[in-house]
């Protein structure tokens, strides 16, 4: 039984901004679904060039290109942005400015309520797979089950059962996350399974509150150049 923020839990979930994921070479199935964006998502590092110590924290895309070379697609076709500690813009909580392809991500300390600073962010964006070969490919995520029985159970086995085809053989990395995206890290209960290669459980009976959240999951596979 894992008990959270008190163990590092998966490879893959990364929380400092200056961690790369480096990925073992593994074959690669014909036609897996890489290439098929509809499916899959390859993300490049994670960047932090700004601190939110002067007007905000401005990570700008013209900006991460000039300082990251041939890190960045031309054309990206997802942002995300979270703190350093792992937490989404709406669990964060702060106004963002700017959070799009074109101009990249915008926190101004100008627009927080009550003379707050801004949090401090890292973003990463979404580009064809074959841009980031030396990556992680994330499927879209599942939810399968809800927490009204004996608590939440998204079981690889039966995620790729009702899925046929969607995940890789092997997965390396698994990401959970509330169904309102609060990271799995961050809400202080207790999994009983959270791992690529079984998948992710939380039983109410491991709870101090008697009940689980409603949780979702995907996995991170090896993506083909």
């Amino acid at each position: 039984m894992i008990k959270l923020l008190s163990v590092a839990i998966v490879a893959g979930l990364f929380f400092e901004s200056d961690q790369k994921i480096i990925l073992p070479q593994l074959p690669i199935a014909k036609g897996w679904p890489c290439y098929y964006p509809t499916h899959i998502q390859c993300w490049t590092d994670w960047f932090d060039r700004d601190n939110p110590s002067g007007t905000g924290d401005w990570e700008v895309l013209f900006n991460l290109r000039n300082e990251n070379p041939g890190k960045i697609c031309p054309k990206p076709v997802d942002i995300e942005a979270q703190t350093l500690n792992g937490l989404t813009v709406a669990a964060a909580g702060d106004v963002i400015y700017k959070s799009d392809t074109t101009v990249g991500f915008i926190c101004r300390n100008s627009d927080q309520p009550n003379k707050k600073s801004c949090n401090d962010y890292r973003v990463r964006f979404s580009c064809h797979p074959p841009f980031c070969g030396g990556g992680v490919c994330w499927t879209k995520w599942y939810d399968r089950d809800n927490p009204s029985g004996t608590g939440d159970w998204e079981l690889l086995s039966n995620l790729r059962t009702e899925n046929p085809g969607e995940i890789c053989d092997h997965p390396l990395y698994i990401e959970a996350a509330t169904t309102g995206s609060i990271p799995a890290m961050s809400t202080g209960e207790t999994f009983s399974i959270y791992n690529p290669t079984q998948g992710f459980v939380c039983r109410k009976a491991d709870q101090k509150s008697g009940k689980c959240l409603d949780y979702k999951v995907r996995f991170g596979c090896p993506c083909s150049n």
